[in-house]
């Protein structure tokens, strides 16, 4: 077998454990992750045998995304953590690496947007940026960082019932609708996460094709 061809069966073959539990991220990373990089395997934390928590203690979107990382990639194969959240300009940056549980408990999406439009109400300023911090760590110790933002509005009333977190709020004015009025194809195209994702596939592609 040449060359170029144990690169492609390496690549065909690949396996990537997703450092998350939440059911609809792990479907739109598993969607743009495979859409780059056809045939690869993406596997969940539970599908890889991984309990317990990941506890998030960095102070930066990166730093989170790498220890999700690591920990991810202690079964011995390729780990994907990503970090992600709201920075509200009028709020310095907040909710930033807290947007999951801003309201106090983690993944309450309806709690978070109710505090969110409490602490904007009479701010002229509402501009905001979805920023997503992805790391992949292979089994070798090799580590890759990428990052990815959109730019938006937050509305003073929710519109949309597709994506999640603060989709809802959150007006892109290019598309003149929320990302919880896009449909997924379509909010991939511009967002966050979809930004991050395929560079770090361009990334990942670099480093395989050293092998």
């Amino acid at each position: 077998m040449n060359k170029t061809s144990r690169k492609t069966d390496f690549l065909k073959n690949m396996k990537i454990v997703l450092a998350s539990r939440n059911r609809k991220k792990i479907e739109e990373l598993r969607t743009l992750l495979c859409e780059d990089i056809p045939g690869l395997e993406i596997l969940s934390l539970d599908e890889a045998g991984i309990e317990g928590d990941i506890e998030e203690n960095g102070t930066t979107f990166r730093e989170n995304a790498l220890t999700k990382a690591r920990a991810a990639a202690a079964v011995g194969l390729i780990g994907v953590g990503d970090d992600s959240g709201l920075a509200v300009n009028a709020l310095d940056g907040a909710p930033g690496i807290f947007s999951a549980r801003y309201a106090g408990g983690h993944g309450d999406d309806r709690a978070n947007n109710e505090k969110l439009l409490r602490e904007l109400k009479g701010k002229a300023d509402r501009s905001a940026s979805f920023v997503c911090a992805m790391a992949a760590v292979f089994p070798d110790g090799r580590e890759i960082t990428v990052e990815g933002r959109v730019d938006g509005v937050i509305l003073e009333e929710y519109r949309g019932k597709n994506g999640f977190g603060y989709d809802p709020l959150f007006y892109y004015p290019p598309f003149g609708k929320t990302t919880a009025e896009m449909e997924p194809e379509e909010k991939n195209s511009i967002s966050h996460r979809g930004k991050a994702v395929r560079q770090l596939c361009q990334e990942l592609k670099k480093l395989l094709a050293e092998k």
